[in-house]
């Protein structure tokens, strides 16, 4: 049985969290994390993830439960939002789902096609060969084995080239034939969720972002880099590649001025929220879209909103 759920989307920074908090006040819920590196233990103050007030005034699932040194994917996440989804159930709660990625969405509501494991072997050959013949090497061989593939990645885009060349390896069908295939039944209905995107105008959010980032480094920032670079983990690992880890890192060790380090800090998280912007306009549907929302008023009225879509 699929549940009546909230869905909040939106860039880093745009308030969509604290808007699902006041959501799930009102609704009587639980907030349940979509966001790809809010799941990582060892990343609290890098990924904005929710304070004690927040988690006071409310349950929160699926932040911090991972550990750096895993590779969790879209499809380890669908399994623990089952599990989430039932533990809501089973307490009575409204599931109010938020995050910035966007396919953790689309997984959720659309289904996703069940790919067979990837051999150690395979992974950790392709990574060698990423650290040793770079990106672009590998990019272009995916574009002679799989051009139809390659056409629809970015040539930066690290994570689904080295994934498209492992499953091409792995099973010697390109990953596309297998996203085409039946998909595996979504845990979500969008007919009975109430789906909201947070667009806050770019001006706005370029200058929340600057807030954020000096925020994050006076509430620890520093130390969190710091210890996380300190586990010597493998630097393909996703947890890694968070924002803010290699430039606060390199300030710890000496190596990086702190206000050159803000400054870098906001200018990547900035492209990444306008790779995000771009995806949900054109990946998602139908969504109300909420620019700036407040709090208090908004959750006001999407509590009614809510109400009327279950009632």
């Amino acid at each position: 049985m699929q549940h009546s759920v909230v869905l909040i989307a939106g860039a880093t920074a745009s308030g969509k969290s604290a808007l699902a908090v006041e959501l799930a006040v009102r609704l009587g819920g639980v907030v349940i994390n979509a966001d790809a590196m809010q799941v990582y233990r060892e990343l609290d103050v890098l990924t904005a993830r929710p304070g004690p007030d927040d988690l006071a005034r409310v349950h929160h699932l699926l932040y911090g439960h991972v550990p750096a040194h895993r590779r969790y994917s879209v499809g380890a996440w669908l399994a623990d939002l089952g599990v989430a989804l039932e533990e809501a159930r089973a307490a009575g709660e409204v599931p109010v789902i938020v995050g910035g990625t966007g396919l953790y969405f689309k997984a959720a509501t659309e289904g996703l096609v069940p790919l067979p494991p990837i051999p150690a072997a395979i992974r950790a050959g392709i990574a060698g060969r990423l650290a040793g013949e770079g990106l672009e090497a590998l990019f272009l061989e995916l574009s002679r084995l799989d051009p139809v593939g390659a056409g629809r990645l970015q040539r930066s885009d690290r994570t689904r080239i080295v994934r498209a060349l492992e499953v091409l390896t792995a099973t010697g069908r390109p990953l596309h034939v297998w996203q085409a295939e039946a998909r595996a039944q979504p845990l979500v209905d969008p007919a009975r969720a109430l789906k909201l995107v947070v667009a806050v105008p770019p001006a706005e959010l370029a200058a929340r972002i600057a807030r954020r980032c000096r925020q994050m480094v006076e509430a620890g920032a520093l130390a969190e880099a710091a210890a996380l670079a300190g586990l010597g983990l493998d630097g393909n690992l996703p947890a890694m590649k968070a924002i803010g880890v290699g430039h606060l890192a390199a300030v710890s060790r000496g190596e990086l001025d702190l206000e050159a380090a803000l400054e870098r800090m906001a200018a990547e998280t900035r492209r990444y929220a306008k790779r995000q912007r771009t995806w949900f306009r054109h990946q998602i549907s139908g969504w109300r879209e909420l620019a700036s929302p407040e709090p208090a008023v908004a959750g006001r009225e999407l509590a009614g909103l809510f109400a009327a879509l279950v009632g």
